[in-house]
């Protein structure tokens, strides 16, 4: 009889996690893969394929490619690298779209649909069934911005290799650029911070710490959350909001301070670089 009941324990886990994967919880809201599957072919077949294999008709002409939702791996998360991300992770990447793809913020559809369609998403790979959802991270509150904090933000930058990736400059024209793939070995480009305000996951600066801090899974883009202290994030936020071109806290201190300090700096990148 114990192992009956065990036996009844297990299946009734199971059973429960795959309920759990044909649903979405977005705050009160609670989406069903059933009711997202004719909105999945309306609204995301096109470009993600009807088997969400990021092979939908629209494909061949989009770079960069389409998410391929069968792998289970996602860019913009709020929980560690490698792990899944919250049904609000997945709601939000959908609701705001993502720069520089053709991926558009679905914003004006409702709640309940993109609870539906977050639902639904979650069919196409076992994982959801089999695999628990990361917990997200912790952020400390964010610290005003100060010449220190940007002066170590840009240490970090160059010690974190940064540039070469991104640029000295922050451009997206480092010395690696050019050789960077994806988890599916295409092309991918790095961020390039003078493109303007957004972010590919976000707009805010607690959203760029978080890029930091869990990184961009399925692209070279890692997570720091190993080497550097978690305030010391913040300080990577501050300098890289100067390398845009917006009227921010950040630029105003740091052209202030530049007016009579820009000789002191060393340039960004390989020794002799001159950059």
């Amino acid at each position: 009889m114990a192992v009956a009941s065990g036996w009844g324990v297990l299946l009734f886990a199971t059973g429960a996690t795959a309920v759990r994967a044909q649903e979405s919880h977005i705050g009160a809201v609670t989406g069903h893969a059933a009711a997202g599957k004719p909105l999945y072919t309306r609204y995301c077949a096109g470009c993600h394929g009807d088997d969400g294999d990021a092979r939908g008709e629209n494909a061949q002409w989009i770079d960069p490619k389409p998410r391929d939702f069968t792998l289970a791996v996602f860019k913009c998360r709020s929980t560690p690298t490698g792990t899944l991300p919250t049904d609000q992770d997945l709601f939000d990447a959908m609701t705001r779209g993502f720069v520089t793809t053709n991926m558009p913020p679905w914003l004006p559809l409702t709640d309940q649909t993109r609870a539906d369609l977050v639902a639904y998403i979650k069919t196409f790979s076992p994982k959801w069934k089999t695999t628990k959802v990361g917990t997200p991270i912790s952020i400390p509150a964010e610290p005003a911005p100060t010449v220190q904090s940007i002066l170590h933000g840009r240490e970090l930058f160059q010690k974190m290799e940064c540039w070469k990736c991104h640029g000295p400059t922050g451009h997206g024209d480092g010395p690696s650029a050019a050789t960077l793939t994806d988890n599916k070995d295409l092309p991918i480009h790095p961020y390039d911070f003078s493109s303007g305000s957004r972010f590919m996951c976000g707009v805010t600066n607690r959203d760029l710490y978080k890029i930091f801090m869990t990184g961009l899974d399925g692209t070279p883009m890692p997570s720091f959350a190993d080497d550097i202290k978690p305030a010391d994030g913040w300080d990577l936020v501050h300098f890289l909001r100067t390398l845009q071109p917006l009227s921010t806290p950040e630029s105003a201190i740091w052209r202030a301070w530049l007016a009579s300090h820009a000789a002191e700096l060393k340039p960004i990148g390989p020794p002799g670089s001159g950059q």
